[in-house]
């Protein structure tokens, strides 16, 4: 079941926003997301919060400076998703700007799993490293970090997820989330930490002359891969990752991007000049993290990290490939899935936990987030590790802390949770194959615990209805053109229409004509077979349709019910 609610808008701050020049509808749309005048979406460069606010930014600085001063070998070690990626990108290009002799490494998700274990730190150490330098991940590294030090080995964590009680013995941890952190911003992404190192770093060099006879590297140039790497993260997109991603969308749409954010905008048919947050997350996002779903991450990287256009666009044919794949394996995933689900009374639990012997380790996010969304239920999905053992992806809803979760099953079992970590939305789990159903058990009674039966009702927030004169091309570009994201949603509207004609396309999608008075509206409901009523009451976004180099105004429905 769904319900259709409408957000408040507060009148007093809609006005001022629009008394300050936004658009009218723009303004009740920010006012109903807590912006309370221009300040709060002012996305200059200028709003970004500065460096020095970050816990451990200035102390990584130094450290990275005397290396590059030393002529010592650095060593990126980074995350397999696009989060990881585009944070790797940055250090490899901020660094070997300033001089830095660098490398990066990428662990194999499904032979020496997450982090900087002792098994990664063994790989590193045939680079011959002095200094590894974590991105989006390490602050649960407490083994792999004493591993690196047994090797004499300087470690450097930049990371955003959420510490467990024990901090790794790193030189210098730089993570938002660290116990006594008090930068603003909890919700950097791995990619966004990494940039504010970088920044603190040429800072740094700054003060020592490092640029007194040649010019500072423009670091302005990397918020592409910083935009990029914040969206597809879904990190809440506070004032400050707004700034980023305002940035980053400003310079790929003037044309300033690095070749591979070129070629993944080409291989995807998009345009950069028209680039919203919507082709980062959608678009873009998914082929880079389809390299570390399916295979080798370092491919995602070098297509982010190279400066040849022709490679990059090679890499990112690549890339786009693999993606075509990983969608093939998530459709048989989900087919199988459904036949799980049917053998399960879903709508009576409070947790959905399902494992095939044949499901793909890499894609079991994507479906646990799928069948989320459907069920609106929190989601794990496992597949077959090592010999032995299961590993889980979890996806969860709001009410329910995800890592906050496993962690109450971990004290109430103590010995059923081999490894667990993540954040509030997503998590990750491994356990043994024996003890799948009483990780189950578990896990349920957990949720049913933790959520409240209003919780476990799916509640569709929109803006309203939308006035008749802003059905047009105009307002669906400038809506496309806004920042929107995890904790700013892209706005939802709803209203009541006429149902004029209906057809289903590929047997998947229902296209419909929609009748509202004398207007008349093209509309679609994507991944839906089912036919509407004569008339209903829908959830909707103002899209662009745009066919045969021709655009025009579509609705995508979200959800509908008989009016």
């Amino acid at each position: 079941m769904t319900r259709i609610v409408t957000r408040s808008v507060p009148t007093r701050a809609s006005l001022m926003l629009e008394q300050a020049g936004v658009h009218p509808l723009l303004a009740k749309l920010y006012a109903a997301r807590g912006a309370a005048g221009k300040e709060d979406i002012d996305t200059g460069f200028a709003a970004l919060l500065p460096p020095d606010g970050l816990t451990g930014a200035a102390s990584a600085a130094r450290l990275l400076a005397d290396a590059i001063a030393a002529g010592k070998r650095l060593l990126i070690v980074a995350d397999y998703d696009c989060d990881g990626a585009t944070a790797c990108a940055v250090g490899l290009r901020a660094l070997r700007a300033f001089g830095a002799h660098v490398d990066y490494l990428v662990p194999n998700r499904f032979e020496t799993g997450y982090g900087l274990s002792a098994e990664v730190v063994e790989l590193a150490a045939a680079k011959r490293p002095d200094v590894i330098v974590t991105v989006d991940n390490g602050i649960a590294s407490v083994e792999g970090v004493a591993a690196a030090k047994q090797r004499g080995l300087a470690t450097v964590i930049t990371d955003h997820h959420l510490p467990g009680d024990v901090l790794p013995d790193a030189d210098v941890i730089v993570n938002p989330n660290q116990p006594g952190c008090r930068f603003a911003s909890k919700s950097l992404a791995g990619v966004g930490v990494m940039f504010y190192v970088m920044l603190a770093l040429r800072a740094e060099l700054r003060s020592r002359g490092a640029f007194a006879d040649k010019p500072e590297p423009n670091l302005a140039s990397l918020l592409d891969l910083v935009a990029l790497g914040t969206v597809a993260d879904v990190v809440a997109l506070d004032r400050n990752n707004r700034v980023l991603v305002a940035q980053g969308l400003a310079r790929i749409r003037a044309g300033s991007m690095q070749p591979g954010v070129r070629a993944l905008f080409r291989v995807t048919g998009r345009d950069p000049a028209r680039a919203g947050t919507f082709d980062l997350g959608f678009m873009l996002g998914p082929r880079i993290n389809a390299a570390g779903r399916l295979g080798d991450m370092s491919v995602g990287i070098e297509c982010l990290a190279t400066d040849d256009p022709a490679r990059a666009l090679n890499i990112a044919q690549q890339l786009d490939a693999i993606n075509r794949g990983r969608r093939e394996i998530e459709a048989r995933m989900r087919d199988d899935a459904d036949v799980l689900l049917d053998e399960a009374d879903a709508a009576s639990r409070a947790s959905i936990v399902l494992f095939d012997p044949e499901w793909h380790q890499g894609v079991i996010g994507i479906l646990a987030g799928r069948i989320k969304e459907r069920l609106h239920r929190p989601t794990f999905a496992f597949a077959r590790g090592e010999e032995g053992v299961l590993k889980g992806s979890g996806r969860s809803i709001p009410g329910l802390h995800l890592r906050d979760a496993l962690d109450l099953v971990a004290k109430h079992r103590p010995q059923l949770l081999r490894r667990f970590g993540g954040h509030a939305a997503a998590a990750g789990v491994t356990i043994a194959e024996d003890d799948l159903a009483e990780f189950e058990a578990a896990f349920e009674e957990v949720a049913r615990a933790l959520l409240s039966p209003a919780e476990l009702t799916r509640t569709l927030e929109t803006d309203g209805a939308l006035e008749s004169g802003y059905y047009s091309l105009e307002v669906a570009r400038l809506l496309q053109q806004a920042i929107w994201g995890q904790g700013f949603p892209a706005p939802v509207f709803a209203d009541v229409f006429e149902v004029d004609r209906q057809t289903l396309l590929k047997d998947k999608h229902l296209k419909l004509t929609l009748r509202q008075g004398r207007a008349r509206l093209d509309a679609i409901r994507f991944n839906f077979a089912e036919s509407a009523p004569a008339r209903i009451h829908a959830a909707f976004r103002l899209d662009v349709n745009e066919y045969n180099g021709l655009a025009s105004v579509q609705l995508v429905l979200e959800h509908f019910e008989p009016a």
